[in-house]
């Protein structure tokens, strides 16, 4: 049954270029007959009315975005009710509400799903780190394995930041993934000896099939930081991870502890306990390991690849001082420059403000800069910085 309204109101100035009027949205009713959850490549769930087929606005709709279990909860929609459908801007099909007098008798508040559908991991509701109020969201916390994630997973994986292989960029993620080479992390340090053929593959040829499998052995020793950071665990960013791994000292240890820390006081209070280790990273990192799958794929890429311990950290004119780096630096890259000064007992921030002790400043600062002599900190250029830390020269990051 459809009912179309057709009420106008004036919104703007009358004269030679007349009335500008809008009609209220066109409204249908249908049935509900069940809620189907999606999941999204970062693991988001989203829930998607699916409803007896009803014509509006000259389109047959049969499904409709319900947003959130908080949206679900408030208009109090149950499977087997009447709903009202409109199309949002003509557009996006969305419920209004239900007809009480419709609602059948059995019909019973809508239960929302822990499991995600795609993978069978735990899906949970998170705590947003901005306001410290649980998301609207639930999220699926197998992200080395969820099919629905591995895409954006896997890419993030082989990133800069992470492990960092040459010649393994998205458009080949997409291209393995499309031909089942791989499906998780382990599987990208297992593709030669499968003996994948890629030189087989179109754009492809023995000299660059050779190049990426050595770019990926190349990668089978890497810092625990690294490691760490590679298993794209939410809330957990370059500077947590290398506290972790400073931490626990080894990816066995780190498993251990933050599975102990999702069973035991005691050894939740120790991960608490660390500076920069609030609740949401807390949370974010207990809940990733007491994923069994998760947990599984772990295990898998240790028997491919090598974690090392970060160095210990050194004695310095710099240790518990808070540094940023910005410009273009000349001796070093930016990348080395700060793991040079987390060595030698240095934090580095991304950005200046009033509790920033040292600038170190090359060609081309910008904001930086301003904002350091707005709140009286001290800049050095690159050669001064090299100076105070003894000229330390330090190797590439492996």
């Amino acid at each position: 049954m459809t009912s179309t309204a057709s009420s106008t109101r004036s919104t703007g100035s009358t004269g030679r270029q007349g009335l500008a009027s809008k009609f209220a949205a066109e409204q249908a009713l249908t049935r509900l007959l069940k809620v189907e959850w999606q999941v999204g490549k970062t693991g988001k769930l989203t829930p998607v009315a699916h409803m007896d087929p009803v014509k509006l606005a000259g389109t047959t709709v049969s499904r409709a975005s319900l947003h959130n279990p908080d949206e679900i909860a408030r208009k109090d929609i149950r499977v087997g009710d009447m709903v009202i459908v409109q199309r949002a801007g003509d557009v996006i099909p969305q419920i209004l509400g239900f007809v009480p007098e419709k609602r059948p008798k059995d019909a019973k508040p809508y239960k929302f799903p822990e499991i995600c559908p795609v993978c069978g991991s735990h899906a949970v509701r998170e705590v947003n780190e901005k306001t410290g109020k649980v998301d609207a969201v639930r999220r699926c916390t197998g992200g080395l394995i969820c099919a629905a994630q591995r895409a954006e997973r896997l890419k993030h994986f082989v990133s800069r930041n992470a492990f960092d292989i040459e010649g393994m960029g998205d458009k080949v993620i997409e291209e393995f993934l499309k031909l089942g080479f791989i499906s998780s992390p382990p599987d990208i340090f297992t593709l030669e000896k499968r003996k994948v053929k890629l030189e087989e593959l179109e754009g492809w040829g023995e000299t660059s099939a050779r190049n990426l499998f050595a770019a990926i052995s190349q990668r089978r020793t890497i810092a625990l930081d690294r490691f760490i950071f590679a298993l794209g665990i939410p809330h957990i960013g370059e500077t947590n991870v290398r506290l972790l791994a400073r931490a626990y000292g080894s990816a066995s240890a780190l498993r251990e502890a933050m599975r102990a820390a999702g069973k035991e006081e005691e050894a939740h209070q120790e991960l608490m306990s660390h500076d920069g280790i609030g609740p949401i990273v807390a949370e974010a990192i207990v809940d990733f390991f007491g994923e069994p799958h998760n947990v599984e794929v772990f295990d898998k890429l240790l028997a491919e690849v090598e974690a090392t311990p970060l160095e210990a950290v050194r004695q310095s004119q710099v240790s518990g001082k808070t540094v940023v780096f910005t410009g273009a630096l000349e001796k070093m890259t930016r990348e080395e420059a700060k793991a040079m000064a987390e060595r030698l007992g240095a934090k580095v921030a991304g950005s200046v403000s009033k509790k920033t002790d040292l600038l170190i400043a090359g060609p081309g600062a910008g904001s930086k800069l301003k904002d350091a002599q707005k709140h009286g900190v001290e800049v050095i250029d690159e050669a001064e910085w090299l100076r105070r830390v003894g000229g330390q020269i330090i190797n590439r990051l492996e």
